[in-house]
């Protein structure tokens, strides 16, 4: 079986189904068929710009009856329990947030039907979104505490922001792609993740301004890590990004900064995605 070029899937599931072909569309004029129950959920008490509180954070989480049996069925037999020699994801809070957002809206309306499948779904721009495992996979590596401030690199459909967005009110994501960084904008706060920050840029240089992060999540590979990310990262935080060539195996790895400003790596799982783009290739 050739590679996928698909954003984000892991090793197991290139041997296990079908890469996934076909041109990849724009989702300029997306409709999202349902709305957020925001009667659910309370008022936002916290922006994307608020430090970090000492206490338990409390702020809005939008929640959507819609495919809710979908979604826990795709997390019990996908990420809880995938039953084919992937690692488990254990973190109840994680497994909880891929409950709970509607992955069905991050999708375009013709891949509605395939929306909770095991694999990533083309978005346009050779952009996917990324295997639900893969999402909740890094999620939990990133081992978030409340109140935690954590950056994105690759916001494609804003699919993984959101799941980040149900474990800390400080979310900031970066995309190269501008179409898709406003897209995935207008969508965020479409659905009522108003805690969720976007802009349009290259990732490699970070968001210095809103440095720094507690951890750092890069949805894309590169052959190496970004100096200025590790530069951004808090002692004690992790980076969790795909480490590779395009076409090439990648590792899909955790960086974490010691007290002392010292890095320690661990592989995760063999992966595939599509490459960093800008700064990274010069």
């Amino acid at each position: 079986m050739k590679p996928s070029s698909d954003l984000g899937i892991t090793y197991a599931r290139l041997v296990a189904v079908a890469v996934l072909a076909g041109p990849a569309a724009g989702c300029r004029n997306e409709q999202a068929p349902g709305q957020p129950n925001l009667a659910a959920t309370r008022p936002s008490t916290m922006s994307a710009t608020s430090s970090a509180p000492t206490s338990m954070p409390v702020w809005h989480r939008p929640r959507f009856a819609d495919h809710r049996a979908d979604r826990v069925r795709m997390v019990e037999r996908q990420i809880a329990h995938p039953g084919d020699g992937r690692d488990p994801v254990r973190d109840e809070a994680v497994l909880e947030a891929v409950r709970n957002v509607p992955r069905h809206l991050f999708v375009r309306p013709g891949d509605l039907p395939s929306a909770h499948d095991d694999g990533p779904l083309p978005i346009g721009y050779g952009q996917t979104i990324s295997q639900p495992y893969i999402v909740a996979l890094m999620t939990e590596a990133l081992k978030l505490t409340p109140g935690a401030k954590v950056l994105e690199i690759g916001t494609g459909s804003g699919y993984q922001a959101a799941v980040l967005a149900e474990l800390t009110p400080h979310v900031y994501s970066i995309e190269i792609v501008k179409p898709l960084a406003e897209q995935a904008a207008a969508r965020l706060k479409r659905l009522g993740y108003h805690t969720v920050a976007v802009r349009e840029g290259d990732g490699y240089y970070g968001w210095p301004e809103a440095a720094p992060f507690d951890g750092i999540i890069v949805t894309c590979a590169a052959g190496h890590l970004p100096p200025p990310l590790w530069e951004q990262l808090k002692p004690g935080g992790r980076i969790v990004i795909p480490i590779g060539g395009f076409l090439q195996t990648q590792r899909l790895t955790v960086l974490t900064k010691t007290t002392d400003g010292k890095r320690q790596s661990e592989v995760v799982t063999l992966c595939a995605f599509v490459p960093m783009t800008g700064q990274i290739q010069k």
